[in-house]
């Protein structure tokens, strides 16, 4: 038997094949708020009757059903991430070996349209006495996904789920989680911003970066012949992609007389931690090539030092070939 508290609790995703086709987890993230939902819509039989003041029970019925689920402030490793990486942004790379001993890989996830990509996602969730209770999101789609670091804190990823359907008919995974993961943290945090990605230097006082993901998809995709769900979602807008920097005003060039003239930069937000091999480090890296800044002018606020959070949007430069890339060396081999 488990804790019969969250204590118990456990989360697993599994790639699936097929749009709504259970798939064992091979994956179990460790977070701190993970939930699976029933969604469901239903009609009332509500015709009159000699008087009757209330609709009748037996002429309540579910027309269409569904799910959701989301993962809240999962902690973002140096190992295992690469399944739930591919989820949010689209695509399935295969890590290139940049050798070393131990091995070092690089996985690339530029953002593309996500069609094709779905999971089963399973919450373990403990009823008091000890017993877990599988619910099953079945035919999750990513929706959107955030990620967050600020001074002192762990850099997490919030991600939300729209699914096809709920069950907790499935078996409850086995549970494991592999040795050596390890946090990225603001101590091993870096932002870069320039004219290119490639002439990015360190910008100054920066305290804290927030990364927002929206994809815009159709989720009411239900028909006939397919027993009140849904076919999977498609794109039918184009993604958003947002952020806040949040910095001191310590250097007047890197955010505020961008957001002066409104030009454009690159901003490369980076996490590098220990040394793998050879110079390859554990690193998860995000790049930008395109971004413009919002908000508003540093102003005195009273007598501390003065600080500003500049809101940033993310648009395609028509020539990097992305607008938003992670990037991840690890020793994972495979996602």
């Amino acid at each position: 038997m488990a804790v019969g508290s969250g204590i118990g609790s456990q989360l697993g995703i599994g790639v699936e094949t097929t749009f709504g086709t259970y798939a064992t987890p091979t994956r179990f993230y460790e977070a701190k708020k993970a939930s699976v939902a029933k969604v469901k819509n239903t009609s009332d039989f509500d015709g009159l009757a000699a008087g009757r003041l209330v609709d009748r029970a037996d002429g309540r019925v579910v027309t269409t059903k569904a799910a959701k689920a989301s993962i809240d402030e999962l902690v973002v490793t140096n190992r295992d991430m690469g399944i739930l990486f591919s989820l949010i942004m689209g695509g399935t790379p295969t890590p290139s070996n940049l050798g070393g001993a131990p091995v070092a890989y690089q996985a690339l996830f530029p953002l593309v349209d996500h069609a094709g990509k779905f999971a089963s996602v399973q919450s373990g969730v403990p009823l008091v006495g000890g017993t877990v209770v599988p619910q099953t999101a079945l035919g999750s789609k990513v929706t959107g996904a955030e990620f967050s670091c600020g001074v002192d804190e762990l850099l997490t990823v919030k991600v939300d789920f729209d699914s096809r359907d709920l069950t907790e008919s499935q078996t409850l995974a086995a549970a494991s989680y592999s040795t050596g993961r390890k946090p990225f943290h603001f101590g091993q945090m870096g932002a870069k911003v320039g004219a290119t990605v490639g002439a990015a230097a360190a910008a100054g006082g920066v305290r804290k970066v927030t990364l927002k993901i929206d994809r815009k998809v159709k989720t009411d995709r239900f028909y006939a012949n397919n027993a009140g769900l849904k076919e999977e979602p498609i794109t039918n807008d184009k993604v958003a992609v947002t952020g806040t920097i949040a910095a001191d005003y310590k250097t007047a060039a890197d955010f505020a007389d961008r957001f002066r003239d409104d030009t454009q930069f690159a901003l490369v937000w980076e996490f590098i931690g220990p040394l793998i091999s050879g110079s390859n480090f554990e690193t998860f890296r995000v790049t930008l090539p395109a971004c413009f800044l919002d908000g508003d002018t540093p102003m005195v606020d009273g007598p501390d030092v003065v600080n500003t959070s500049f809101p940033f949007k993310v648009y395609d430069d028509l020539t990097t070939g992305y607008a938003l890339q992670i990037t991840t060396i690890s020793q994972d081999s495979a996602l």
